[in-house]
């Protein structure tokens, strides 16, 4: 079997996890990069080897190569150009998180993918830490009984990235997008992705804009921080809040109600970059009565192995795209995640509860 061709749209820091994993895979070949900014896409494969690779300032012309597939990891304001563009000239798609910027794009790019007859994955790679998995069999064996109410946490007490991230013309949205988008999935994921009906929703940003707290206050133009009310297909509500910034050092705990049992699952680190649920858990403890006796029960976590949580991404897209078979992170359940981020940006902005209203694909 000939390798599988890969380009890769957007040549900026995620793009080398993606670089590195797909380097680690034998059926794989890194054919060609795009990169708006003249010579940085040459200057990425000149890194990492790959000096037999084409580079291509447009993803346009990358497209125009023999390619199977494409990462894309430009900025996030032109995931939906670049994937719909990939999807339609007939390449497979492992898109960076989050899906888009707004809910209309999702759609438009989940109707790419089922016009083009191949795939489109979200890449959300703590799906692949044994512990995040451990949390979704424990809720789908029915331990909690039903779940009625989830409480995500985490944030950081201080962590606004730079570059694109601050920008409304590139990132689009702030923390809500970059780290928000990981306890939605890590939320909706665990109870099997239930249809979000409505968000009321604040947003702020004290930190980014105050040049005390951040030297490049003047180009700060997103949230640092937001929070949400949402509610859920199954009379289940999701108490939502995400930061890059706040005086405190977390948010909370992930919280998992149910008429049975509970689930307290622990921010991973308590660092001021931490708490962002993009990769391993923290402690998991099983709240439940026991003779009658609250009782709090440590879940043994267990250790991952083998590639990381990135490469397990990169190899599930590959062995998928090889394989035939469906998208490992799907648009079907990512398009909610999308949703109810532009939810939390309608209501924010408009300081009321909107309902969510997703266009049939």
């Amino acid at each position: 079997m000939e390798p599988l061709r890969i380009g890769i749209i957007g040549t900026g820091g995620i793009a080398h996890a993606h670089a590195r994993a797909y380097l680690a895979i034998p059926e794989v070949t890194i054919v060609g990069g795009a990169d708006i900014v003249p010579g940085k896409a040459r200057a990425f494969l000149d890194e990492f080897g790959l000096t037999e690779a084409r580079d291509f300032v447009s993803h346009e012309d990358l497209l125009k190569m023999d390619l199977d597939a494409v990462s894309v990891c430009t900025y996030n304001a032109t995931h939906a150009l670049c994937a719909i563009d990939a999807l339609a000239s007939g390449r497979h798609v492992l898109c960076e998180k989050p899906m888009s910027i707004t809910l209309a794009e999702a759609v438009a790019m989940t109707r790419a993918e089922k016009a083009s007859g191949k795939i489109l994955s979200i890449g959300f790679q703590p799906r692949y830490d044994v512990n995040t998995q451990k949390v979704k069999s424990i809720i789908a064996e029915g331990a909690l009984g039903k779940v009625y109410y989830i409480q995500t946490g985490g944030g950081r007490r201080r962590g606004i990235p730079g570059r694109t991230f601050i920008n409304k013309e590139t990132a689009g949205v702030g923390a809500l997008a970059d780290i928000g988008c990981y306890a939605l999935d890590f939320a909706l994921n665990s109870i099997g992705y239930p249809k979000p009906l409505t968000v009321s929703a604040y947003a702020s940003n004290y930190f980014g804009t105050n040049p005390k707290y951040y030297a490049d206050a003047a180009r700060f133009q997103v949230d640092d921080f937001s929070a949400a009310f949402i509610r859920l297909e199954g009379d289940i509500v999701l108490d939502f809040r995400m930061s890059w910034a706040m005086h405190m050092d977390t948010t909370g705990d992930f919280v998992f109600l149910g008429t049975d049992a509970g689930l307290k699952v622990r921010q991973p680190h308590m660092k001021w970059w931490g708490g962002a649920w993009d990769g391993p858990i923290g402690q998991i403890s099983f709240m439940h009565d026991q003779f009658g006796i609250p009782t709090e029960t440590p879940v043994p976590l267990a250790e991952n192995t083998g590639p990381s949580l990135f490469e397990k991404k990169v190899r599930a897209f590959v062995d998928a795209v090889i394989n035939g078979k469906e998208a490992p992170i799907p648009t079907s359940q990512i398009l909610y995640n999308q949703a109810i981020l532009d939810g939390i940006i309608r209501s924010s902005a408009e300081k009321r509860e909107v309902a969510i209203e997703i266009e049939p694909i």
